[in-house]
């Protein structure tokens, strides 16, 4: 492309310091180096991850920084030595890397790249610099990734080629909210089918959550949110029953068990609220357990209260479960599992 080489002047969302609102300014892209793809951002997604880094609740964040983690765009040019992709494809950027070589990309029980942010900051490229720069100033990136700007740069091992004819604005969704959701149920909690699931929260996660569960021939799924409005689209991507707690004057465990018997199979949590999470007193998550009705039900959290709710690994069991790279290579197979709740 005309552009390969040169410096690129965008537009990007600039959080400057924490606790002050996003700035939309000028910003220079400068050109990849070895082993780097400058991608055109076509289609970004908003999760709540970049809510905390503006709150300033995120650990490890540095500012000024571009936010965004759930893109999806065109490769715009390639340093030396890149091989996997060339200038034009359509690709996804990796929140977590698949370098290919250290030991846990070398398992095939896990993905955990040794080069993620779990292992050190990304707020730099690997080479500790940065390609963004704004008013004469450094500007950081945010896991390397930065959706929140028209250009960003990223190592070749975090962007994975999609299909040519993938619609960016909506494979952008699994950068993080759908893989998420739906390689929470096909491969971290391994809904088998059957099965009876209940899952609490029904945003952009949860919904592939439900997804999730009836691809793998759950013969019960009950959605459960305050908001009935969502309730058609939760039934329409394979909902067999929709409650609101609010509906009821009893916790809403005893409603599930009430509905199933003995409690469901699976449970997923896509809120990020304690209560629903351990038990509270207005929705806790799983039914009581007796001698007469042992637990069932395999808990998989997709949140948490915690201000880091995504990065820290509080959520370990959702992390460890992303792998974009194989999706990449076998683009038949569903995706790894995601990474951030709503």
């Amino acid at each position: 492309m005309a552009t390969a080489g040169q410096v690129i002047r965008c537009r990007a969302a600039v959080a400057w310091a924490p606790g002050k609102p996003l700035s939309v300014e000028e910003v220079e892209v400068a050109p990849p180096k070895a082993g780097e793809v400058r991608i055109k951002i076509v289609a970004t997604g908003i999760c709540h991850t970049d809510d905390h880094i503006l709150k300033g609740s995120l650990p490890n964040v540095e500012f000024p920084v571009i936010p965004g983690h759930e893109g999806a765009g065109i490769v715009e040019s390639i340093g030396e030595g890149v091989t996997s992709v060339k200038p034009g494809d359509k690709v996804i950027p990796l929140t977590i890397p698949q370098c290919g070589e250290c030991s846990f990309c070398q398992n095939p029980e896990s993905n955990f790249c040794q080069k993620s942010h779990f292992y050190e900051p990304q707020n730099l490229l690997p080479d500790k610099t940065s390609r963004f720069s704004c008013k004469g100033k450094q500007i950081h990136h945010f896991l390397w990734i930065s959706t929140f700007a028209e250009y960003t740069v990223v190592p070749e091992y975090a962007v994975a080629k999609i299909d040519a004819a993938a619609p960016l604005d909506k494979v952008c969704l699994f950068g993080c909210g759908f893989s998420t959701g739906y390689g929470a149920a096909i491969n971290t909690a391994k809904v088998k089918p059957g099965s009876s699931c209940a899952v609490f929260g029904l945003g952009g996660v949860g919904l592939s959550v439900v997804m999730g569960c009836k691809a793998a021939g759950a013969s019960r799924i009950i959605a459960v949110d305050i908001n009935k409005d969502k309730f058609a689209k939760a039934k329409e991507l394979g909902a067999t029953d929709c409650i609101n707690p609010r509906d009821f004057k009893k916790p809403i465990q005893e409603v599930l068990t009430e509905m199933t018997g003995q409690g469901v199979d699976y449970s997923f949590e896509a809120i990020g609220l304690a209560d629903t999470m351990v038990g509270g007193t207005s929705a806790p998550l799983l039914p009581p357990r007796s001698p007469q009705a042992p637990l069932r039900a395999k808990f998989t959290s997709m949140g948490s209260s915690l201000p880091a709710t995504c990065i820290t690994g509080h959520i370990f069991v959702r992390e460890n479960s992303m792998n974009l790279k194989r999706f990449s290579k076998l683009p038949r197979s569903p995706p790894q599992g995601g990474m951030c709740g709503e």
